[in-house]
């Protein structure tokens, strides 16, 4: 029996023709799956049709599939029969991080993890530092979809039900609410299980997606990893985002657990080789 007849199955889910800003998702998923074949027998499909597909392969990877928020019923669908079936997912479906919507920002800022200060009841807005402009995003949001800045006179209008320029109807439970921090970059590390691979930057706060390479410090590696040990996934790639407050202190902006952009373009070939090679380690440790 040839060799590539005893790979595990793949379906990988991505949306080769979503536009993403400053990212070129098809690029990135075109050159994973390229090298993810050495190890895997790999099909792709687009979001709408995992769940259809699915059954006939030994796992699932999704990855740049698009912002679940434009195909809400369809990934719902997709979690309910993949639990049912026990369908091993890449990532397991279990993340409780963006891959389970933004609430776990209020439950880390009220339990005192480095995040920023995130509310989301009108009567907890005390609790959040003066500031010129208060950032509001939908718990269920991606991609800045829904993102609003607001000045502090203007949330009682926002939250309550005001006149929200167009927003009608939504209800104080389905938005967060932090302050603006005026920090001085981003920074993202990635992991894989509980590995760290790499992190990139943006020295430029209005230039997200142009990214440099970061060189981590031991501190830096502490505070990303409260994060990923506190997610408690055994298995998957994980990113978390952060940004460098004015007195120097990291906080966490998002811990993306479900489809991370990864921006392997910009790796050198080394540190790309490194990550795909303990990627393909990690999903086979999830197909066993």
């Amino acid at each position: 029996m040839p060799a590539a007849a005893l790979s595990p199955r793949i379906l990988y889910v991505t949306d080769l023709a979503y536009e993403a800003r400053g990212r070129r998702y098809c690029d990135e998923d075109i050159m994973l799956c390229a090298r993810l074949r050495r190890d895997f027998t790999i099909a792709t499909c687009h979001p709408a049709d995992a769940a259809r597909l699915m059954g006939d392969f030994d796992g699932v990877l999704v990855r740049n599939s698009g912002p679940v928020t434009h195909y809400r019923e369809v990934y719902d669908a997709f979690r309910e029969r993949a639990s049912a079936d026990g369908v091993r997912v890449y990532n397991p479906l279990t993340g409780r991080g963006d891959m389970a919507g933004k609430q776990y920002l209020v439950e880390l800022s009220a339990a005192g993890f480095p995040v920023i200060p995130t509310v989301d009841r009108a009567e907890d807005l005390g609790r959040l530092p003066d500031a010129d402009e208060y950032v509001v995003k939908p718990k269920d949001g991606a991609d800045s979809i829904g993102l609003r800045f607001v000045p502090r006179d203007r949330l009682g209008d926002v939250l309550g039900g005001g006149d929200r320029g167009g927003d009608r109807g939504r209800a104080l439970g389905d938005v967060l609410v932090q302050p603006r921090v005026p920090f001085r970059y981003e920074v993202s590390f990635y992991f894989v299980d509980h590995d760290f691979q790499y992190a990139l930057h943006a020295p430029d706060p209005d230039r997200r997606w142009e990214l440099v390479p970061y060189e981590a410090k031991a501190v830096d590696l502490d505070f990303a990893r409260k994060f990923i040990d506190w997610n408690t996934l055994d298995h998957g790639i994980q990113r978390v985002d952060a940004c460098r407050a004015p007195d120097g202190e990291l906080l966490l902006v998002e811990l993306e657990d479900l489809n991370p952009f990864l921006s392997l373009e910009l790796l050198d070939e080394t540190t790309r080789d490194a990550f795909i090679a303990r990627t393909a380690v990690s999903l086979r440790g999830l197909l066993s």
